[in-house]
């Protein structure tokens, strides 16, 4: 997975997001080693400090683990990285509703546009 940031957003928190669906997806398995600051900020095109200050939050959040000799890991909590995944998503959709709503489209509507393309992707 590459490292696709915007211009549009603050980069620092791209960088958690995209960490996030590194580990969601199980691109950085439960318990992994992750490469080292420097590393993943050469790979991701940015200041090592701001890659220092995603991963901090990450820490902070419970889905990295520091080591104090061996660097950073994955948390092997398998509960704790659903439960982000769960928040992620509700974020998600939260800001789908709300932007759908403004747009004018009530529940129902909603619900349709979504069931309609759930069922053109399955083809």
């Amino acid at each position: 997975m590459s490292w696709d940031l915007k211009t549009d957003r603050p980069i620092y928190t791209q960088l958690i997001e995209q960490i996030q669906l590194k580990i969601f997806s199980g691109a950085y398995p439960l318990g992994s080693k992750l490469p080292s600051v420097r590393d993943m900020a050469q790979e991701a095109a940015v200041n090592p400090n701001t890659m220092q200050r995603a991963l901090a939050k990450m820490e902070e959040d419970g889905l990295i683990i520091t080591h104090r000799t061996s660097g950073r890991s994955v948390t092997e909590d398998a509960h704790m990285v659903e439960m982000a995944k769960t928040q992620v998503a509700k974020e998600q959709i939260a800001e789908f509703l709300e932007k759908m709503k403004m747009m004018g489209f009530e529940q129902k509507e909603i619900l349709t546009i979504i069931n309609t393309m759930a069922e053109e992707m399955k083809k």
